[in-house]
């Protein structure tokens, strides 16, 4: 085999993902596409190249993998223990792969999703203008072991070594949301009971949404047996039927007939993805217009990722060929520390 990225071990959800497919709402597709999109930008931030492109999803776990050429990878999302050729590398980093080089990745050590991004971008068959895997709807499947993957190519080969700082947001916390359509379907005494109630991330969870417990009642709906099937986006809260609170995310169905109680902005909906199992989450209702600021507060955090990198500096222990190095003073004449 020639090229690309060689998949000796796979885990049990690996998938390649990039933005998804939005506009199909309307066929009864939903948008799909990694569910941490952060994630995302934080992998092109550190490869120096567009967010469009995909990357490999890992839930809960990663595999082991080999370089079939020379390669630069990101790793950003959940952080997992990881390794190319027995040495521990850093998360949130870009690291170079050499031809020949075997990457090990476990499992997630906080969080849920991981994403390994290479410089060009994974590249599958496009369907519907997209090549990430929906599988809800059979577009796309399971990245086996045994499969290599194509690489296209790579605009940026001389960037890596570079670490980017990130907030964490792997282990629940505050969560913003909004009125939706049908909280008023609530009492107030309901939505004011679901502000205050501390939640916890339930172990069962997919692409399609994530089921929330507490040690309270479940919430009730006098109109909730009443409500005609409508658009659900992620991010929507949905209601069901035994008063079991729903966070939809990037692979949910596109209609749903159970009340949505409130709906997470976007640029929080990562800290729902990727809490833990067990992780506690809480919800604060704000404005439309707080709403507002804060969508253009993430989106300037994502535009300024690039300035934001710092040197990956690595233990001359882990540098096999230290003696090939130029150090002056203490300082290396490359970027490779």
């Amino acid at each position: 085999m020639s090229g690309g990225l060689i998949v000796h071990r796979a885990g049990p959800s690996l998938t390649l993902q990039d933005l998804g497919r939005p506009g199909y709402l309307g066929f009864g597709l939903s948008r799909g596409g990694a569910a941490d999109r952060l994630a995302l930008a934080e992998g092109a931030a550190l490869l120096g190249q567009g967010d469009d492109l995909a990357a490999l999803e890992m839930a809960g776990m990663g595999g082991d993998f080999e370089a079939a050429q020379d390669l630069r990878i990101a790793l950003t999302g959940a952080p997992m223990r990881a390794a190319i050729d027995g040495t521990r590398i850093a998360w949130n980093a870009s690291h170079a792969l050499p031809q020949g080089a075997k990457l090990t990745i476990g499992g997630a050590e906080t969080g849920s999703y991981g994403y390994l991004h290479v410089g060009g971008g994974f590249t599958a068959p496009q369907q519907l203008g997209s090549c990430s895997a929906h599988l809800a709807s059979g577009l796309g499947t399971l990245v086996q072991a045994g499969t290599q993957l194509d690489i296209a190519q790579d605009h940026a080969p001389g960037m890596v070594n570079r670490l980017l700082p990130v907030n964490s947001r792997f282990e629940g916390g505050e969560v913003r949301v909004v009125p939706s359509l049908q909280t008023d379907f609530f009492p107030e005494s309901e939505v004011a009971r679901f502000e205050e109630t501390d939640f916890k991330r339930d172990a069962k969870g997919s692409r399609m949404g994530v089921r929330l417990t507490s040690d309270d009642i479940g919430f009730h709906s006098d109109a909730g047996l009443s409500v005609l099937s409508e658009v659900v986006v992620p991010g929507d809260i949905q209601i069901t039927g035994d008063g079991t609170p729903f966070v939809l995310l990037s692979e949910c169905q596109t209609t749903g007939g159970y009340p949505r109680i409130a709906s997470v902005l976007p640029c929080d909906l990562p800290k729902v993805v990727q809490a833990s199992p067990g992780a506690s989450l809480r919800f604060r209702f704000i404005s439309l217009d707080e709403a507002i600021t804060a969508e253009r507060h993430a989106t300037a955090h994502r535009k300024a990722l690039r300035g934001m990198l710092a040197p990956l500096v690595r233990s001359p222990h882990d540098i096999r060929d230290l003696l090939a190095y130029q150090l002056i003073s203490g300082v290396t004449a490359g970027d490779e520390l």
